[in-house]
């Protein structure tokens, strides 16, 4: 298991630099920024929303698939085609677009074989739009802050939230004595949990001294430090909560893992659980403060 993971592991962090270097480069026709990285975004949006219905129909078998498909892949192309200035109010138009359709699905399909629970239905429906769509479009608006200038502050969120992964796991192994949630992640200590947010500094310094941007005109900048600092301390224990939500999610729904078909990682959503919930945050310093 531990050879399939690493194997795995190469494969997805080959793809992805790969795709960065396309990005970044104009190769094929992908002159925009993040039009190379939007392909692999619907994909994912795709792969969890999938996964997403597989865990809810083990409860309500009903769910319609079609607005939530369709809506989260909208809200995330509109996210990544629209430019910078305008990509919010595409984002949430698609978004209300989607609620409208969850809801005009329901009222169409309204009679005496599928009307029972619909509350439940649409309020599942929505989790849906919001979890995997919106949260995922916030992923794909990294790329365009400052006008796609720059793809730090995406590479940022994935290093600082990756780090905090294997902070956590690395500290609470090794000396990892005090469960924070024994019952809904029994794996996780208080002692991992300080481990995340030590890897996610180094990890967040190491980005900003890479880049150049801890130094203005020879002269060390004290205060963009402080707020690197802030940064990687919400982002870190922002991908942390993700990781507890899809915890959540797979408890009450009954699963272990959100998927089967990668061995050793399990599915899209436990794949990027971490990010969907700090690129959030991310875009927010990014946007901001940074």
């Amino acid at each position: 298991m531990l050879r399939w993971r690493l194997l795995l592991g190469t494969v997805f962090i080959a793809l992805l630099v790969a795709l960065v270097w396309i990005d970044l480069n104009g190769v094929a026709g992908y002159a925009r920024p993040g039009m190379a990285l939007l392909p692999l975004a619907l994909v994912l949006a795709v792969g969890g929303t999938q996964e997403f219905l597989s865990m809810v129909r083990t409860r309500e078998p009903n769910i319609a698939a079609c607005p939530i498909y369709f809506g989260n892949l909208a809200i995330v192309a509109a996210a990544g085609w629209a430019d910078e200035r305008h990509a919010g109010a595409w984002q949430l138009a698609a978004l209300a677009a989607a609620l409208l359709l969850v809801v005009l699905t329901e009222i169409f399909r309204y009679d005496k074989d599928v009307s029972k629970q619909v509350t439940e239905r649409l309020g599942l429906s929505v989790l849906g739009l919001v979890y995997v769509g919106f949260l995922m479009s916030f992923i794909v608006r990294l790329r365009l802050v400052a006008g796609g200038a720059t793809i730090v502050p995406l590479v940022s969120m994935l290093v600082v939230v990756k780090l905090a992964d294997i902070g956590a796991y690395t500290v609470g192994r090794l000396i990892g004595r005090h469960k924070m949630a024994p019952k809904l992640s029994p794996g996780k200590t208080w002692e991992g949990l300080a481990g995340g947010v030590l890897f996610s500094l180094i990890g967040g310094t190491v980005v900003a001294w890479r880049t150049g941007l801890l130094v203005a005109d020879e002269q060390f900048q004290p205060a963009v430090l402080t707020t690197w600092i802030a940064y990687a301390v919400v982002v870190g224990l922002t991908g942390t909560a993700g990781d507890l939500i899809e915890s959540l999610l797979k408890r009450d729904f009954g699963r272990k893992d959100s998927s089967t078909w990668m061995p050793g990682f399990g599915g899209v959503l436990d794949l990027i659980d971490s990010p969907l919930l700090a690129a959030p945050a991310a875009w927010a310093f990014w946007t901001w403060w940074m």
